[in-house]
This record gives structure tokens, sequence and C-alpha cells, in this order.
């Protein structure tokens, strides 16, 4: 059955086809949807269509024969309560929206607001309908989307400015819309179309939430001044987070620590620079300011008072202040272990310890911001149907917040997922036990790390964690993989070796899939020689996507490639996932090297290998045991060679003998096995 709004944009479509032709999409795009007579292939890699006419064969192709009327998630939509466990099954595609689906529509050389057609090149909600379709042909069923919600420009970094400065929860980023429809709909209609059109795939859509900062200027400052922290306008310049003398750069604020850091002149000095809110310092002018055009401004003026830009919780992290955002105060009153440091009149201030507020709470909760905080999922699950979320530094909120933002979005949809931003597997048990379904992890760090073998312990020893975690080489805010040492081999090698590790959901940033090489944030593992990984004459050279207009290099000439892995294992992935989710069918292939990694899951009387070499540069021949495994069968126990990442692969080696493999891997080979 159809859906209303399905309808309503394939009957918008239909009758304006025909008013603008020469629209540029990557061939990428329109593999799965478009009619060949319609088209112009050109030979850098891109098609030349009639925008309305490819949207509306988009959608009849695609997706109007499997919408629903039925409004919510897709496990509301089905009548499944399993409490997000599908979050388990998952292969995750992550994407930034306005770079994900950003074309250079009318050919100029770089991205415009509005092109010569009056359209709008970044990306959009409706343009991630052309990716659909592409995601799900790579076995992709989750597509989780980075911050959708409208940011500020104020204090921006780089052309756009990042979405994680959210200035309002609850409205959508104005730049999303597209302009070939938004005379006829609105935002909030083009992004419940993402949502149907991942539904009708069987898709599901998950968010990113950012409840502990807002940004700099955020539109809660009018109605709550006192809900932020606030310094002396003119003291700006000399905020940063203090340094304390005899602590390790980059250390969690332990308790331990208190005594030194209130006691360190430079925090004595940071602490100086707060003060109270300007409301709290004279109404009626505070009043006044409310219509200024510059709300900020007026008060810096008016009050010589500014909002405090937020700093990492780690102790004597190099980074600097993130000048766009700021924390939340979520208690009104000081940490209760800080306040022996404090004089009773000492402002509402921001340090390691007050970020922290799961470690260190008050005594008096702000309890109307933490409503409105644990509102904005069930706003995004009302009026949209989405399927779960990722709160962003879930791990430093109070936990009776955490529990209300978990809690309410339950009582909504039972099935809704979350997504732990949990990087140490030391905390998996705890983040189980809060109610997330699944963890970020470290593997970012630990894949790339191929001669020392982290890689290897990575795929092979977190089998024993209480809940799953990424099998990614890399995500948003870390270089891409296809730059690290290794290049393409190694990221063809990952990307395989992620579909089958236990214990894992696979994880494909943006741009993996075409070896994309630019990172699009410094912020983990990484260095500005990130921002250099392109051709010097590349418009993109020297950008990051988390805050400049950037487009994705879909015209490379290996784009086809691992899309056509990916397809090629989704299958194969969908058959054996039920025995690589039993723990106890695992075991990891033992050797010495540690650039093999051998994953054996034993399931009837057969063994499912998945055998890579990690080296991109050399074959590798290695001689696990596989004794471990007794064949019912009688007959004679044989390899059969189920799929290499080798063009030209050799038939798998015959046995040693009854219990020894013999194994030779090319360069970066993957293989998988069945015996």
């Amino acid at each position: 059955m159809q859906t209303t709004l399905m309808k309503r944009f394939h009957t918008y479509f239909k009758k304006n086809e025909g008013k603008m032709h020469n629209y540029s999409i990557p061939d990428l795009w329109q593999r799965f949807a478009y009619d060949a007579a319609n088209v112009t292939y050109l030979k850098n890699g891109e098609v030349l269509v009639d925008p309305h006419r490819f949207f509306k064969v988009l959608l009849e192709n695609v997706y109007l024969d499997h919408g629903s009327i039925n409004k919510g998630s897709l496990s509301q939509k089905k009548g499944v309560d399993d409490d997000g466990a599908w979050l388990k099954d998952s292969v995750i595609y992550s994407s930034l929206i306005r770079t994900s689906s950003a074309w250079d529509h009318d050919r100029s050389g770089y991205l415009e607001d509005e092109n010569l057609q009056g359209l709008n090149e970044t990306g959009t909600f409706l343009k991630m309908l052309c990716l659909l379709p592409f995601l799900k042909d790579m076995g992709i069923n989750t597509l989780y989307l980075l911050p959708i919600m409208r940011y500020s420009k104020y204090e921006k970094k780089g052309d756009l400015g990042s979405p994680y400065g959210v200035k309002d929860f609850f409205s959508l980023d104005p730049a999303l819309q597209d302009c070939l429809t938004k005379d006829a709909f609105s935002i909030d209609e083009e992004f419940s179309l993402l949502v149907e059109a991942a539904h009708a795939l069987n898709m599901r859509v998950m968010i990113d939430i950012i409840p502990r900062t807002n940004a700099i200027d955020s539109e809660l400052i009018k109605e709550h001044p006192e809900w932020f922290y606030w310094i002396k306008a003119d003291q700006k310049s000399a905020y940063t987070s203090p340094y304390i003398k005899g602590i390790h750069t980059n250390t969690t604020p332990k308790e331990k620590y208190l005594d030194a850091i209130y006691k360190s002149p430079s925090t004595k000095k940071h602490i100086a620079l707060f003060d109270v809110d300007p409301k709290r310092k004279d109404p009626e002018a505070f009043a006044q300011l409310k219509d200024s055009d510059n709300f900020l401004e007026a008060i810096e003026k008016t009050f010589n008072l500014t909002i405090a830009p937020a700093f990492s919780d780690n102790i004597n992290d190099p980074q600097p202040p993130w000048s766009d955002v700021t924390f939340f105060r979520l208690f009104f009153d000081h940490p209760t272990k800080a306040k022996p440091y404090l004089k009773k009149d000492t402002p509402p201030y921001i340090l390691f310890d007050t970020i922290k507020a799961n470690l260190y709470p008050g005594e008096k909760p702000n309890l109307e911001l933490w409503e409105r905080i644990a509102s904005v999922i069930p706003h995004f699950q009302k009026n949209y149907g989405i399927d779960g979320a990722r709160i962003d530094m879930g791990h430093a909120l109070p936990r009776k917040l955490l529990d209300m933002i978990i809690k309410n979005a339950k009582a909504l949809d039972p099935d809704f997922g979350f997504i732990a931003e949990e990087l140490n597997p030391e905390y998996a048990a705890d983040a189980k036990e809060k109610g997330y379904n699944i963890m970020i992890g470290d593997g970012f760090i630990h894949e790339p790390r191929i001669f020392t073998g982290n890689a290897k312990e990575f795929f092979t020893e977190n089998n024993d964690l209480p809940i799953p975690f990424f099998a990614a080489p890399e995500t948003h805010d870390t270089p891409r993989i296809a730059a690290r040492e290794g290049g393409e081999i190694l990221s063809k090698t990952l990307l395989v070796l992620n579909l089958f590790t236990p214990n894992a959901v696979p994880f494909i940033n943006s741009g993996l899939e075409i070896f994309e090489s630019q990172a699009m944030n410094l912020g983990l593992d990484a260095s500005e020689k990130e921002m250099k990984r392109l051709m010097f004459d590349d418009p993109y050279y020297n950008k990051l996507a988390l805050f400049d207009r950037y487009q994705l290099h879909y015209t490379y000439q290996k784009r086809f490639v691992l899309p056509a892995i990916l397809k090629t294992l989704a299958p194969l992935r969908e058959k054996m996932l039920p025995v690589i989710k039993n723990k106890s069918a695992f075991k990891a292939l033992k050797s010495d090297n540690d650039l093999f990694v051998g994953l054996s899951y034993t399931y009837e009387d057969k063994l499912f290998l998945v055998l890579g070499n990690l080296n991109p540069f050399h074959e590798e021949k290695v001689y696990p045991s596989i004794a471990f495994f007794k064949s019912r069968s009688n007959k004679k126990m044989q390899g059969k060679l189920l799929f290499s990442t080798n063009e030209a692969p050799r038939a798998f080696t015959q046995f040693i003998d009854e219990n020894t493999l013999d194994i030779h891997l090319a360069p970066g080979e993957v293989k998988i096995v069945e015996i």
C-alpha cells in the first residue's frame, strides 16, 4: 500500500518533469533506479538527467510498491518488540547528509547553495533517496545520521560550521531541504519521506542527539540564561582549559586528582573568569535585549558577559576550547565533591568535574532542562518514526537523566535501539546495564595498526564482551583507512573481515566504500596532514567535511570495487549471521603470525573459516591447527572456497593432515572457506 506522502511527491515530480535538464549526478546514484533511454552518460563517471523525471522514476522503481500508511518506526510497523535487538544484526552506514549526498549538479567546479538551476548542491534529505538503493545493494540495513538539527553559524569553523553545534533541538537544519521541492513540501515532509523510503527498503534510521552541549548562541539562552555558564567578555581571550602540573596529559578526572586540580593556580585563575548569568544581574535589562538582531553580542555590550565555550573533560588535553559549543548547566549547585574547595559565592563554572556530571553530580538537578533534553528523541519518534539513536557524550550525563532519555524513548517504542558512545571495552558491561544495545568501542584505533598486533587482537579477542561493538577501521572523527599505510588493499581486507567478526557490528563511514582519502574531522588519532590527502588542485584539498562544503569522490575510477564485494558477501553474511552471533561457535585459529587472522565458526557438521592476511605488501603462509573440529561426516574433509578478495584466487589449499591447514594468502587477501 502506498503512503499518501510518497504519492504526493510522485505526483509533484510527474507534473514537473521536462522543466529541467542536464542535472548532473554520479553514476553510482542511478544504477538501480533510472531508465537508460533518459540519461546521458559522461566519460568522467557522471550522468545528466531531468531531475524531476529522475525522482519520479526512482519512486516508481524502488519505493512506491513497498511503502506503508502506518506511521512510526519499522518495528512499530511490523509489530516487533525485542528491546532493540535488531541493532546486533545491523550493518551500519554513517552519513553526514550534507556531504554524502552533495554534488556539483551544474558542473561549475564547486558546491553552491544555489546553482545556475536554482538548486542547492550540498546534500539534502531528498537526495539521500538516491543513495538508499545503492546502500541496500551492499547489504546495509541501518542508516545512522550525524546531527540533522538546526545548528549555529556563530563562531563557526570552516565554510559551514559543525552540525554538532546544535542551536535548536526541535528544528531540522534548513540547508537539508532541497530547492527542487521546497516550494511544495516542508522540510519535515522531506525528512519524513527519507525515513519512509528507508523503511520501504527494510532499513532502519538512527540519529545523533547531543544532550550535553548546545551552540554558543543556543535558542535556549533567551528563555533560560541560567541553564548556561557565563564568563567576563573582556577576558575571553584568557579562557582555556586549565593546565594542572604534575598530572599526565589527557588524564580522566578521577577523584584522587581533585585536590591537585582545585589547588592549582591555573584553576583559580580559570574560575575567576566566571560570573552569574545576565538575567540574575538585571532581569529588566536582560528582557529588553531579547529582540536584538545579535542577542549574544548585545549581552556582551550591556553586561560584559558571554557564554563560556566547552572544552575536553580530560585533564591537560591539548585540544583548544570548542569555540562553537558550550555545556548545559545540569545542576544548579556545584559538584558535591568540589564544594570543600570553593568559596560560598563562587559562580557556576566549567571544569573537568562539572563536565562529567555522571561522576560529580550536584544536589540540585536542573529538572526543567532534563525534561527538555529527555523529550528530544520522543519528538523525532512521533514526528518522523526514527528507529534508534546514539547519545553523544552519554557517558558524561547524570545517571538519572540518561535513564529518563532511554525510558522516554522505550515508552513510545520498546524496540527503539541505542548506541553507546563508549570507546573503552572495559565499560561494555556498564553500557549494557544502562540500556544500550551496542557500543562504539575502539576498533578504529586497532584495525589500522596491523604491524603491532593490534588489529589481530581486535578481530579475535573481543568475543566475550557483554554487548557488540563497532567493527570499523574509521569514523567521521578519524583518518580515512584508504589514507593509512596499506591504503586501498588494507581497506578491502578490513572491510571483509569486519563483516564476519564475532560480537561485532560492521560500521561503514560514508566514503569508505569508494576509497575516500581525506578525513572528515581531526578529532581522534589524526593530525593536520589528513586535510591534505587530495591533490593540491582538488577543490576539496585542505577541507574537512564536518565543517566545510565537501563532495565525496563518487567518480573515482575504483568506485565499484568495494560495493561489488559488499554486494557479493551480503547474502553470505545474512546466512551465517545466526552462527556468527552464537558466541560458543567461534574460535580463533592460533598462529604466531600477527598478520594472520583466522576466524572459525562451527555449525552443524561444518566449519566456516574467514582467513585474512593483514599484510598489504607480502604473501603470508600459515599452518594453523583445526584439531578442535571433528566432523560428524564419514567423508574425507575438504575445503570449499566460497570467496576471495584476490582477483585470481588459488583454490583452497588442502590439509597438511586432518588437523592442520596449509594456507597461502596473497597480500591483503581474505579467503572464506567452508569445510
